[in-house]
């Protein structure tokens, strides 16, 4: 196989399993064998272990002493950690990207914003998750927020601890339902207040919208909910 194909594969398995731990076909804590991995995606040995290297890098997949590869965990702890850190890098990602970005950047927040905005949330089939589709474009707008600054490692860090966060998201009991929360407003005001370029106030309303994460219960933690 050349090079090419075989970064192919490997891409290809990758989001398939990337996939599969968003949508929660494959649980928290769920270890990943080899073999199980190359039948139930027909790959090789070779490209499922690059996959999920790629995987670990993304914070969805952890390793443990004498249990190899697994789907991460879930901790209210480690959840409470996670957001106080995306509080502060995510909301200076915003302000530097509402201060260096283009015309080019806006339209392309208003375009992301304009799918999400259009895409279903639950999964028919599976009403206690989103469906992948919504996902999709719910990371892709916070993405699309943060691409106008121009500091690529800031924007890294953002996005990788989002990235954590997105497995989160998918295990609590009650996101994108919380009463007197209104999820898609949340979403339409940070982009008009981004669009006119108002970085305090933008901010403001991520650093909220990043909050409530903190507030979820998540189903299959084993420990106590920790605030922040």
């Amino acid at each position: 196989m050349s090079g090419s194909a075989g970064a192919t594969r490997t891409d290809a398995v990758y989001q398939r399993l990337r996939a599969d731990i968003l949508g929660g076909r494959l649980t928290p804590g769920e270890r990943l064998k080899f073999p199980l991995l190359s039948e139930r995606y027909q790959t090789s040995v070779g490209a499922a272990r690059e996959a999920l290297t790629r995987l670990a890098a993304d914070g969805l997949v952890t390793t443990r002493p004498h249990q190899g590869y697994l789907v991460t965990p879930l901790s209210h702890r480690d959840l409470a950690e996670l957001t106080q850190a995306r509080v502060e890098i995510e909301s200076l990602v915003l302000r530097l990207s509402i201060q260096d970005g283009s015309v080019h950047w806006e339209a392309q927040a208003m375009a992301a914003h304009h799918l999400l905005e259009r895409t279903p949330f639950e999964h028919a089939d599976d009403p206690d998750h989103p469906c992948d589709e919504w996902s999709a474009a719910h990371s892709a707008f916070h993405a699309a927020l943060l691409a106008g600054c121009g500091n690529q490692r800031l924007v890294a860090t953002a996005r990788s601890l989002r990235q954590e966060a997105e497995l989160y998201l998918q295990w609590s009991v009650s996101f994108g339902t919380e009463p007197d929360r209104d999820l898609a407003s949340e979403h339409r005001q940070i982009l008009e207040a981004a669009i006119a370029r108002d970085s305090d106030r933008a901010q403001e309303l991520l650093r909220d919208h990043i909050a409530h994460t903190a507030s979820l219960l998540i189903r299959g933690a084993p420990d106590e909910p920790n605030h922040l």
